[in-house]
């Protein structure tokens, strides 16, 4: 059994956008307590750690000062800063008191992790409240603030790690991808909703990397109504072949689970049962791994694909049924989920014939076929 590590606080809940935003603490809160309940974190291979939040310094490995500096201004309420110079304001990025501190503190698990991993204190460290791919170096995009994922890697690579990234949010990895794309050290792997349907509108098959990293770049655009049978067929084809060719010290993953057939965001046809399977591919390619959160926005999924992702991380068998106390508090009967989407049989078929092409184009394009 592999040492698991859980990077959680929860000051990582008790602020952020507000119920009224698509990511809500309550989606971690939840998930934090459905573990607790199941008694994961008090597994003998499972370690709960309050992680330190990133300073300056630390941030500044991948975002400008300047950038840091106005987010800290933004958050204590000073009114000296023009929120729109770095994309906030109403809608995605709204500034909230506190969000200095908060994502902070999500930077600090992932650097924490990396840190364990490093020492080989655990194999797995897992910060669900992470996986914030978006965040650029001077600017907040698509909720996110700073990118706990790249600060990692950019950490790792001075420790002389080799890293792969793997990304199964159903949002395109962006802000990953595009700080790594002419590094020969790091893969980036990314599965999600076409951006022509879907944002930030990035992530197509052409998209290889540059310079250095041509080829290191791999983006697969899935049609909507993809399911877990086509879904993980396309894992499958790609990301063993892909990892054993590149031999990464440490795998890095973003866990969004928004890929859910009942997400409100997006449109894919994943079920928890698919995406368990992925978290078990995942698991046996990466001995050595961090894992972040991500997206995900409906808070009756989100706990239990969460808690699901943990106990194959830690080898522990869950019942079919949640917790009693769960149950009786935020309702739900099962784990898993009791239905599935409905799709149309014509529908599946175009969409497989769709991920097929896009396989089979993306093999070639970084030298698999």
């Amino acid at each position: 059994m592999r040492r698991v590590v859980v990077l959680a606080s929860p000051a990582m809940w008790q602020t952020g956008h507000g119920s009224d935003h698509p990511l809500k603490p309550e989606r971690l809160q939840r998930t934090y307590e459905l573990m607790e309940a199941s008694g994961l974190l008090e597994a003998s291979n499972v370690r709960r750690l309050e992680p330190p939040p990133a300073s300056t310094d630390e941030l500044a490995l991948f975002h400008t000062r300047e950038y840091i500096e106005a987010v800290q201004a933004l958050s204590n309420g000073q009114s000296d800063v023009r929120p729109w110079r770095f994309n906030f304001g109403p809608g995605d990025n709204p500034v909230f008191p506190g969000m200095h501190e908060l994502y902070a503190l999500a930077v600090g698990a992932a650097l924490r992790g990396a840190d364990l991993l490093v020492r080989k204190e655990c194999e797995i460290a897992f910060s669900f409240g992470g996986g914030l791919h978006h965040a650029w170096r001077d600017h907040a995009s698509g909720f996110c603030v700073y990118n706990d994922a790249v600060v990692a890697i950019t950490w790792l690579l001075q420790q002389r790690q080799r890293v792969a990234y793997v990304d199964i949010d159903v949002h395109h990895g962006d802000g990953v991808q595009y700080a790594f794309d002419d590094s020969d050290r790091v893969l980036t792997i990314s599965f999600h909703q076409d951006g022509r349907t879907l944002f930030p509108g990035t992530g197509k098959i052409e998209e290889t990397g540059r310079g250095a990293g041509k080829g290191l770049s791999v983006n697969l655009p899935l049609p909507a109504g993809t399911d877990d049978d086509i879904y993980l067929w396309a894992f499958d084809r790609l990301v063993p072949p892909l990892l054993k060719r590149f031999r990464p010290d440490v795998v890095v993953t973003q866990l969004g689970v928004d890929t859910h057939f009942a997400d409100p965001l997006a449109e894919l046809s994943l079920t928890t049962r698919g995406q368990e399977a992925v978290i078990r591919r995942l698991a046996a390619l990466a001995p050595c791994w961090l894992a972040l959160g991500g997206g995900g926005y409906n808070v009756e999924v989100v706990p239990r694909a969460w808690t699901l992702a943990l106990a194959v991380m830690a080898d522990i068998h869950l019942p079919a049924e949640l917790p009693a106390d769960y149950r009786r508090r935020y309702g739900g009967r099962t784990y898993h989920d009791e239905n599935g989407p409905m799709i149309d049989e014509d529908v599946r078929e175009w969409v497989r014939r769709i991920v097929e092409e896009h396989v089979a184009a993306l093999r070639k394009a970084v030298g698999l076929d």
